[in-house]
């Protein structure tokens, strides 16, 4: 975890520590769905991806960070992806969408972060991509950036996230060899003052692998609000922890997949993760900016018809569903800007979900 190096030693480690203490969501004993998932189950079992986080702890107001998502290690500019957009509630800023579904492709990053922070991320990506070789004569470009509001434990006014937490995140993403495995989740990133159900949200990620050996990952950045559900089983009701009315919050889904689709398809594998995201419980409110941004790997050949769509939704569905509950199992129990949101209980979780026979 790379930490912004105003954060107190001590505060970083204990964050870490704690963090890798609790299982991701497979390793509690879930299992979700019917595809199997990639090597890692992550989003970087799709060759090619890497994600790269800069998080930003400082003093005890400021929680907060940058994720980057690479969908290839070159220059996006000059090897742009097939890509879409799925807007499930457009209450966010979603830098670059437009776009993105005009001419169906993507030319830089892929950076997640908070509300106020997204036009600072914006202009860092820009200074990034402007001064890669071959990109000295380029007049136009489309930097992709969305977010979560992490006002509840982050000052979010004080808009902390600087150039150097991107570029920081950048390299962290290209240092790191594709198919790498593990990504960082939890309390890191983008994902530092996150909340969801009333937990402690944060980045979490996910994979499935289809029959025809195709793979799709999904990464989150949750922070949203509902009636927490998992494998079926109403555990925020359990809980005493359900929002209903009071859901407001977003989430950003990243959708990646080495199958060749369209422009049209993949807006349709975007639309399967906010089926994924309905899994979960989430009360897709007013004040809930949920959206999907799906991109293939793939830059050639003959796309996947849409026969032969049907084991990709259902991948994108499964992923993005256990993506969520990683955030959430992965997350520790954060103080930040006068508040403390509370890890998901696992040891509780774990009672419910065998009440329910939900787990061995």
């Amino acid at each position: 975890m790379r930490i912004s190096r105003r954060t107190a030693l001590g505060t970083a480690a204990a964050l870490l520590s704690a963090q890798e203490r609790r299982p991701r969501a497979r390793e509690f004993g879930l299992r979700l769905g019917t595809l199997p998932p990639g090597a890692a189950n992550a989003i970087t079992d799709v060759a090619g991806v890497r994600v790269g986080h800069a998080t930003v702890v400082e003093g005890p107001n400021v929680r907060t960070g940058v994720t980057v998502v690479l969908p290839h290690g070159g220059n996006l500019f000059r090897e742009k992806v097939p890509a879409a957009v799925f807007v499930g509630n457009a209450f966010g800023k979603l830098m670059g969408s437009t776009q993105v579904n005009e001419l169906g492709e993507i030319e830089s990053p892929i950076a997640l972060t908070s509300t106020l922070n997204v036009a600072r991320v914006a202009d860092a990506l820009l200074d990034h991509m402007l001064a890669l070789p071959g990109n000295e004569n380029v007049r136009s470009l489309n930097v992709l950036v969305g977010e979560t509001n992490d006002g509840g434990l982050n000052d979010i006014r004080s808009r902390p996230v600087t150039k150097a937490h991107v570029m920081e995140a950048l390299r962290s993403a290209a240092s790191a060899p594709t198919n790498a495995g593990a990504v960082e989740e939890g309390c890191v990133g983008a994902g530092t003052g996150t909340v969801a159900f009333g937990f402690k949200g944060g980045i979490g990620t996910s994979s499935r692998t289809t029959p025809a050996g195709h793979t799709v990952g999904v990464l989150v950045q949750s922070n949203f609000g509902g009636d927490l559900m998992i494998a079926g089983v109403p555990v925020g009701r359990e809980l005493q922890r359900t929002q209903e009315g009071a859901g407001d919050g977003s989430i950003m889904i990243v959708v990646a997949t080495d199958a060749p689709l369209d422009h049209r398809n993949l807006r349709r594998l975007g639309l399967r993760a906010i089926m994924g995201l309905a899994r979960t419980g989430a009360s897709g409110s007013n004040g809930s900016g949920d959206y999907a941004i799906a991109f293939s790997t793939q830059r050639g050949g003959e796309a996947v018809t849409n026969d032969h769509m049907s084991p990709l939704f259902l991948a994108a569905i499964e992923a993005t569903e256990e993506a969520i509950l990683n955030s959430l199992f992965r997350a520790v129990t954060t103080t930040g800007n006068g508040r403390t949101v509370e890890a998901l209980p696992l040891d509780r979780v774990r009672i419910v979900m065998r009440a329910y026979r939900a787990l061995p």
